[in-house]
């Protein structure tokens, strides 16, 4: 078996030992960090020509074991595939359907109603399921998820009293900060029904009842009044698909006062047709972790806010936040892993290793970015009521 495999494999010196079902190993490089055990016989012939998501796959369904630190296991799988076959970056652009309110639903069902108490093993204390800020880089998670959600809502330079939207609104850690350090009132909204439950627990624990309001309610039946100050929306947008983008944006366009502001936070693709992460990479994240997701480059993001009548003011990167977010939260999964055994399927869990470790590597490698676009709905004689300047954002 071990004859069939690609002379190239030796040459490339990685840290990798091949253990065979029946004991056999070979070395690929010099003291192994990672290990890969071949429990079916029919995984031999993948390593000839492997894809992050056929590898990917091999592992979630039990046939290929991993040994060795999560984040060195995807730093190895990544070299191996870069050298066995191409990145597919030059192919075709995908294409695109619209996505509709059932489809929608059973998507954020399907990601975000795992289990309340897994997510809890390895988030900050306020649950916040998105990228964290970091200052200085070394800040820990639950400092750096607290400056990020000051950065929003400074960012939508939130005042006492005004109400802000909340779309995508997860277990409430944002509507509730804003409405506890900002005094704010806030209606968020999700199609996550564990959430919208644990939401409200800890809205009503805080005694936040007059100022928070959670409800489920997908984005395309929000208000069109404009009875909202600001919104903010947050690792929403890459779970709308391409085309729909424009409707997403007309709504919250329809949603927020004339001068109101919008702050959109999300994932953002490398390539402006938004095609997905190379290699196989962005299959395995479609076929386990967010079916239907589709991530938009930052200049279709910015095209379809100001077709939506919007206009954007100040976009800031975060990718390298991101990153670091990720390997945080891989890191206290990987201290958990018996815990978080006790709460998910054990293909689950396997899952979400690869995806926190793969994610975190992706985006330190620039396959993906993160981007926070904040955008106005201009007065209708063109003005607005920014500060003159950024500064009030970091004083």
């Amino acid at each position: 078996m071990l004859a069939h495999l690609p002379p190239v494999l030796r040459e490339l010196q990685l840290p990798l030992r091949l253990r065979l079902w029946d004991g056999k190993e070979v070395q690929f490089g010099p003291d192994p960090t990672v290990t890969m055990v071949v429990k079916d016989p029919g995984l031999v012939s993948l390593l000839v020509n492997p894809s992050l998501d056929t590898l990917g796959a091999a592992y979630v369904e039990g046939r290929l074991e991993l040994e060795g630190p999560i984040l060195e296991v995807i730093r190895v799988g990544d070299a191996l595939t870069e050298a066995l076959i191409s990145s597919e970056d030059n192919g075709a652009p995908p294409e695109y359907a619209a996505h509709d309110k059932d489809t929608d639903a059973k998507a954020i069902s399907y990601h975000y109603d795992l289990s309340n108490d897994f997510y809890q093993l390895w988030l900050d204390r306020e649950m916040v399921y998105s990228c964290a800020y970091f200052p200085t880089g070394s800040e820990d998670l639950d400092t750096a998820q607290a400056a990020k959600l000051h950065l929003l809502c400074r960012k939508l330079r939130l005042k006492a009293g005004e109400y802000l939207l909340d779309v995508g609104c997860g277990w409430g850690g944002l509507a509730r900060f804003a409405a506890r350090e900002y005094g704010v009132r806030v209606f968020g909204i999700t199609l996550s029904r564990e959430q919208l439950a644990l939401g409200r627990e800890r809205v009503k624990a805080e005694g936040l009842e007059r100022q928070v309001e959670l409800e489920l309610l997908d984005y395309r039946d929000l208000p069109q009044d404009g009875r909202f100050d600001k919104a903010v929306s947050v690792g929403m947008f890459e779970h709308v698909g391409h085309a729909n983008l424009l409707g997403y944006c007309q709504r919250l366009f329809g949603a927020v006062r004339d001068g109101g502001l919008i702050m959109n936070h999300g994932i953002t693709a490398r390539h402006p047709d938004g095609r997905p992460v190379p290699r196989g990479a962005g299959e395995f994240i479609d076929r386990y972790v967010f079916p239907h997701g589709e991530l938009p480059h930052l200049s279709t993001m910015v095209a379809q806010l100001s077709l939506a009548g919007l206009e954007v003011v100040d976009v800031e990167s975060l990718r390298l936040h991101y990153a670091r977010t990720l390997e945080l939260w891989s890191g206290n999964l990987e201290a958990r892993l018996e815990q978080a055994a006790q709460l998910v399927p054990e293909q689950a869990l396997r899952i979400w290793r690869l995806y926190l470790a793969g994610c975190s590597h992706a985006f330190q490698k620039g396959w993906i970015n993160l981007h926070q676009i904040l955008a106005l709905k201009p007065h209708p004689d063109g003005s607005h009521e920014l500060p003159w300047s950024r500064a009030d954002i970091y004083a």
